[in-house]
């Protein structure tokens, strides 16, 4: 009689099936080595040269909202600039990620106001003091970018300002946790405690994510938890580390649509989102913003401590 023993290497990615048999007179040892998919819940770490692929693929998805952050304004209608983004993306070598993925019917997700995630983009002009949080996602070479910027449209409430301010300033809390000897939870809570120390609502239905081959990888990446849970920290890991807060209670509500998320009080939300590999112990950025700030002239040197070299535009 054969009998079966799996063993699951996660960073080769080979299974391992060592059969015996055996009698009174002799034992007979058989292992064969396997490719398996990655098994249920577990992380995918890549290697230098994936990582790099997917650099390029964030990258496709930071200049997609630099174009966005040049035509974004009042008037404007979400439609013309979802349209405008699948353009860009395919004229980069790229596919649009979300355009099809679990039957979503657009290639951006544009959440104004009190929209949390996934808005359906549509001909409704912007308008002066909206915010809007642009989604994007770009594939190529195999690999997925993934990520978000909260944009201004016109002369803002000064009460929602702060709120995009704080938030992207938590994404960052967030991604100096994303290191070795961390946990999930750890990132999670740099992120709640910044927020919620201003009185913002930290949503827990709504997560970042691993990413890589698939848009949603290994491990969930909540924007809320406790130090020193959740999964440890893989080298080679990359995720999508995407706070989304809200100026009032944490609660949301979907829609009938079945897309759109909203605040259940009604006010606004904020949204920002960064793709992260973890490179020889450390967060390395693989998306940037700046290709935002330079249409809109802002000048900032946030992401330096994220990136072995200077990124070159």
């Amino acid at each position: 009689m054969f009998t079966e023993t799996l063993i699951f290497n996660s960073i080769q990615k080979w299974r391992i099936a060592i059969k015996f048999k055996s009698n009174t007179k002799k034992v007979e040892i058989k292992i064969v080595l396997l490719r398996t998919e990655n098994p249920k819940n577990m992380i995918i770490p890549k290697n230098r040269e994936e990582i790099e692929l997917m650099r390029e693929s964030a990258l496709i998805v930071s200049k997609t909202l630099g174009m966005i952050a040049s035509e974004i304004k009042e008037g404007v209608t979400t439609l013309y600039l979802d349209k405008r983004a699948e353009e860009f993306i395919r004229d980069h070598g790229a596919v649009p990620s979300f355009l099809g993925l679990y039957d979503f019917p657009n290639s951006l997700c544009m959440s104004p106001n009190s929209q949390v995630v996934h808005g359906i983009p549509n001909n409704t002009p912007l308008q002066s003091g909206d915010v809007i949080s642009v989604d994007c996602g770009a594939f190529k070479n195999g690999y997925h970018g993934d990520h978000a910027y909260s944009f201004e449209i016109g002369e803002v409430a000064p009460e929602v300002r702060k709120l995009l301010k704080v938030t992207k300033e938590s994404l960052y809390f967030g991604i100096r946790e994303f290191k070795a000897g961390n946990r999930v939870e750890d990132v999670g809570n740099a992120i709640q405690r910044y927020t919620e120390n201003h009185g913002y609502g930290v949503v827990r239905e709504l997560v970042g994510h691993g990413l890589g081959k698939k848009m949603h990888e290994e491990p969930e990446m909540p924007n809320y938890g406790k130090r020193g849970r959740g999964k440890l920290f893989v080298e080679g890991m990359v995720v999508a580390i995407e706070p989304m807060i809200n100026l009032g209670t944490r609660n949301i509500k979907q829609h009938k649509d079945g897309w759109t998320i909203t605040t259940a009080d009604g006010k606004p939300s904020a949204h920002f989102e960064h793709d992260v590999a973890l490179i020889d112990g450390k967060p390395e950025l693989l998306s940037t913003f700046q290709y935002i700030y330079k249409a809109l002239g802002i000048v900032s040197n946030e992401e330096d401590e994220f990136r072995k070299v200077p990124l070159v535009l």
